[in-house]
């Protein structure tokens, strides 16, 4: 009987037991868990994004040399400014030459020339040949001073051996009646030095020197035979008379 009571006793034991872990609400661990990551990133994800961000960039700069190169075109010459600062040799150059271009008129080409010089910009071969066959149109002391300029701006020995080629020409036709041998002189030495020593001491430079070795032989000449003539003396009327008899 004792036996029968404790073992019931026992069962009772458990039962509750097993109704209390039955009714006990089980833990939520979800708020332990952490959020996957919004933006999930791979192993080469930063190099794409690199190369896209790199793509976008070169395709909006090239976007932008199409938009100055036409403007040039359209003869805006402010692009100018823009194309040299970006320091793209090629782009400078493309925009120079077609404001070159559409420089039709010696009006419009001096005004392009007045902004190069005011901007402190380069020179390229088109547009100093341009000045070179505006020059060659209506040659007098100005025109001969900035066709010499420019041409030593473009910074081609070649170039500029062509200009003094050009001017000693004229000088001998006497088509540059307005400049005297020593100031003709004076603007090819002086605008020499403008060329880069590179471009001085290249192939076209020493071929450029001795132009002007030549030159400045045959313009002394000239003057010295100049000054020989009107420091003679005129003879007399007494010697004149000698003469006649």
């Amino acid at each position: 009987m004792v036996t029968l009571l404790i073992t019931a006793v026992v069962l009772f034991i458990l039962f509750a037991v097993g109704v209390y872990f039955w009714q006990k609400p089980s833990p939520d661990y979800s708020a332990k868990v952490l959020p996957p990551p919004l933006n999930p990133r791979g192993l080469f994800d930063e190099e794409l994004s690199t190369a896209a961000t790199e793509t976008e960039t070169l395709a909006l700069m090239s976007q932008r040399r199409e938009e100055l190169i036409r403007a040039a075109g359209n003869g805006d010459r402010s692009v100018l400014v823009e194309a040299h600062q970006i320091g793209d040799p090629d782009l400078y150059k493309r925009v120079l030459d077609e404001l070159v271009q559409v420089s039709d008129s010696d009006p419009k080409l001096l005004s392009l020339l007045s902004y190069i010089s005011q901007n402190e910009l380069p020179v390229n071969r088109s547009a100093a040949e341009a000045v070179l066959s505006s020059w060659r149109r209506a040659p007098d002391r100005g025109s001969t001073a900035r066709a010499l300029h420019f041409a030593a701006l473009s910074d081609e020995a070649e170039i500029y051996r062509i200009a003094v080629e050009d001017a000693l020409q004229m000088w001998r036709e006497a088509k540059l009646g307005d400049v005297s041998t020593l100031e003709l002189r004076a603007l090819f030495d002086g605008e020499f030095w403008i060329l880069s020593s590179r471009s001085r001491s290249s192939g076209a430079g020493f071929i450029l020197k001795r132009t002007l070795d030549g030159a400045r032989r045959e313009l002394e000449a000239a003057r010295a035979s100049n000054d020989q003539l009107s420091s003679s003396p005129e003879p007399s009327s007494k010697e004149v008379e000698v003469t006649h008899e």
